[in-house]
């Protein structure tokens, strides 16, 4: 991985080099571009979980203190060129100034005269947060002439958005080859770091999916059946394996036109050395509704729906846990949604923050659980990207990554 850091373009950044202490002066009065994943869930203009936020913060402060003046752009859900006043970035801005203990300001766009002026006009160490990228068709469409307008507002780039890395946007790909310098921030950093370890594993290799569907995790689930040690699948899309194998799944969630996906990876399993888990045991449910009753059986019946892994699986799951070396965990194990259909991912949770491997989790309910049993300390690395995360233990490209190394 050939991409500068932000150590790179700080000289050093403050820290000890081989040449002596690094330097903090080499962006002072350069306009610093940097591109974050701030696309947090927002409700009545406030922000119900500032986790990306949070995670954004040390490469922006990093530049701060060095006297660069930081425009910074995001998306915010999908607006699909069009002003959406529920996806406008305006809320962050306070925020941002919080956790950042100095101004932010806020531009109403992300190109136009009025925003060039506004970048022009930034001081040493201030902020200029843009107004979300998506509400012009041209960002997800890497228009080029697009690309070059948003390389005009900065003299260097940093791509500190992992989460969207997988995307050729004009953001994340497109304006790069149109600034003088370009570096990735330390989370874009640290998230490679870390997932390269999947790449390159301690064994045994341990990779517990879930999730509801096999067509959303088709390419990881095909690289993973010959590569990892043990693969324990969860989840709704568990049935559609079941269904594979000819088990009756009742009225469980089954992926009728991914039946013969399954079949040709489990074959691939049996084929090689990976050990291809499945659920012995279920927790079902006639509905998805709370205070539904719910039943343990090894076999579902006719009418009932898998809602969560079995305690007997959950306790299976756990054990390939404590044996292995490098753990990947994506997805829940149930409908974790509802507290009676949580407790096999809650369990797993607990299992993965316990194991003796370097455990790296990505996904939303996944990271939810973590945080929701307050184990995310006990894990080494807590994924801000979900569909980059799986893209590149794929060994895919990832167009934000390929831009840099360029």
């Amino acid at each position: 991985m050939s991409v500068r850091s932000l150590d790179d373009l700080l000289g050093g950044g403050g820290r000890e080099t081989a040449s002596g202490p690094g330097r903090d002066e080499t962006l002072r009065g350069r306009r610093v571009f940097v591109r974050a994943d701030l696309n947090v869930p927002i409700a009545n203009g406030h922000i119900t979980d500032d986790t990306r936020i949070r995670a954004s913060v040390p490469s922006l402060r990093r530049l701060l203190d060095a006297g660069a003046r930081v425009i910074l752009a995001s998306h915010l859900g999908r607006p699909k060129g069009r002003r959406v006043p529920e996806l406008s970035l305006r809320p962050l801005a306070p925020a941002l100034a919080d956790l950042l203990d100095r101004e932010v300001r806020f531009a109403d766009d992300c190109v136009g005269e009025a925003v060039r002026a506004a970048a022009a006009n930034l001081a040493d160490g201030q902020v200029l947060l843009l107004e979300n990228l998506r509400y012009h068709a041209s960002e997800t469409a890497n228009d080029p002439e697009f690309a070059r307008e948003l390389a005009t507002l900065a003299d260097v780039y940093v791509n500190d958005a992992f989460g969207t890395a997988h995307r050729a946007h004009a953001s994340t790909a497109g304006m790069v080859a149109h600034v003088a310098e370009a570096a990735a921030g330390d989370l874009l950093r640290s998230e490679l770091e870390h997932l390269n370890v999947v790449l390159h594993p301690d064994r045994p290799l341990l990779c517990l999916l879930g999730g509801a569907k096999v067509s959303d995790k088709l390419g990881v689930l095909e690289a993973l059946a010959s590569r990892a040690d043990a693969l324990a699948i969860g989840g709704a899309m568990a049935y559609t394996f079941l269904a594979a194998r000819g088990e009756n799944t009742g009225t469980s969630l089954v992926e009728a036109d991914r039946i013969e996906a399954a079949r040709r990876l489990l074959a691939t399993a049996e084929q090689g050395k990976t050990r291809l888990l499945l659920p012995q045991d279920h927790v079902v449910a006639r509905t998805l509704d709370e205070g539904e009753e719910t039943r343990v059986v090894e076999k579902i019946p006719d009418g009932w729906m898998g809602v969560d892994i079995g305690p007997r699986t959950a306790a299976d799951y756990a054990a390939e846990a404590t044996q292995a070396r490098t753990l990947l965990w994506n997805g829940p194990m149930g409908v974790f949604e509802i507290d009676a259909f949580a407790r096999g991912t809650e369990e797993l949770a607990r299992a993965v923050a316990e194991s003796p491997a370097t455990t790296i989790i990505g996904g939303g309910d996944s990271l939810a659980a973590i945080n929701k049993l307050g184990l995310a300390g006990r894990i080494d690395h807590l994924s801000t990207g979900g569909g980059a995360s799986l893209e590149y233990v794929q060994g895919l490209e990832l167009p934000g990554v390929a831009a840099l190394e360029r």
